[in-house]
């Protein structure tokens, strides 16, 4: 059995988006929208680089193969140029659900290794390249600052096994048919898709 390794909660500074940039993220095809959240690359804060950002726009535009543009100009930031270390917020924190944000409910981060892929025209995996110098973990840590360590909410799991505990009730018959359960109806009668949140980095859905 491989054991895993275990991380101190890793403290990165959060992203705002700025009325532009929100603007553009909401401008974002669904799926990629979603695919970016998943992510943590719709608010990425990028490490320190040489190179000035019109320069790497050169390079992307003139240097990288046509399978890697297309799939960046799908993203608001791109997507090929975000190391885990530069992620972002996760989609729990974003929407102001901490309790449920992803590194607290895994337990930790996920470890890339402090490697990362040179790849060839077609996109196949050519060599191994280390993006970080240092010893510091090249990982993605949610940057939302609430807490990542320490006991993990449960209210949600005791909610389901409470809910797969109980037993199902005998639907009501009238006249040998089985009565329509209005109870799940009234339910989701008056629940509302939850619409775009107020100010900054949260204005996402």
């Amino acid at each position: 059995m491989t054991e895993t390794a275990v991380f101190p909660v890793i403290r990165r500074p959060q992203r705002t988006l700025t009325p532009e940039e929100l603007e553009a993220v909401q401008d974002t095809a669904l799926l990629n929208l979603q695919g970016g959240l998943i992510m943590g690359i719709i608010d990425p804060v990028p490490n320190p680089s040489p190179m000035r950002e019109d320069e790497g726009a050169w390079v992307r535009e003139q240097v990288w193969p046509e399978f890697m543009t297309s799939i960046d100009r799908k993203y608001p930031w791109g997507f090929w140029r975000w190391s885990n270390c530069e992620r972002g917020t996760c989609w729990n924190c974003l929407s102001r659900r901490c309790d449920l944000c992803v590194h607290r409910q895994e337990g930790g981060p996920h470890v890339d290794d402090n490697t990362d892929w040179v790849y060839d025209v077609e996109g196949r995996g050519l060599a191994k390249v280390i993006v970080r110098s240092d010893d510091a973990p090249c990982v993605w840590w949610c940057r939302c600052p609430c807490a990542k360590d320490g006991s993990a909410p449960a209210r949600r799991r005791r909610a389901k096994r409470a809910a797969a505990a109980r037993p199902e009730a005998e639907p009501a018959r009238e006249g040998g048919a089985a009565r329509p359960d209005r109870s799940a109806a009234s339910r989701h009668q008056g629940r509302r898709v939850p619409g775009i949140v107020d100010e900054a980095q949260y204005t996402l859905f």
